[in-house]
């Protein structure tokens, strides 16, 4: 996880670059699309979009007794699915 010219906190995690739509585990596939009111450029494809769409995670397997829900969302790219910094307002 750390080299050594890298220095991370025990509590972060580095997150492996997934450069195909094909190498997302098909338990990640469940998705929704919100249609933006005015579009928006993507920070990472710099493409132009106007929906982003929701994917659902589901706790699979944890070590410990974990306090983090058993559920979540991610909000990804259409275009190139990498995950974008947004919030969903009154999802439960």
């Amino acid at each position: 996880m750390a080299s050594s010219s890298n220095t991370y906190d025990a509590d972060v995690y580095d997150l492996e670059a997934v450069s195909a739509t094909d190498a997302i585990p098909t338990e990640w596939q469940s998705t929704s699309s919100y249609t933006l009111d005015s579009p928006v450029v993507c920070p990472h494809c710099r493409e132009r979009i106007t929906s982003i769409r929701i994917i659902g995670l589901t706790r699979s397997q944890v070590a410990f007794t974990s306090t983090l829900p058993r559920r979540g969302h991610v909000i990804v790219c259409p275009e190139c699915e990498q995950i974008l910094t947004a919030e969903l307002s009154g999802v439960v």
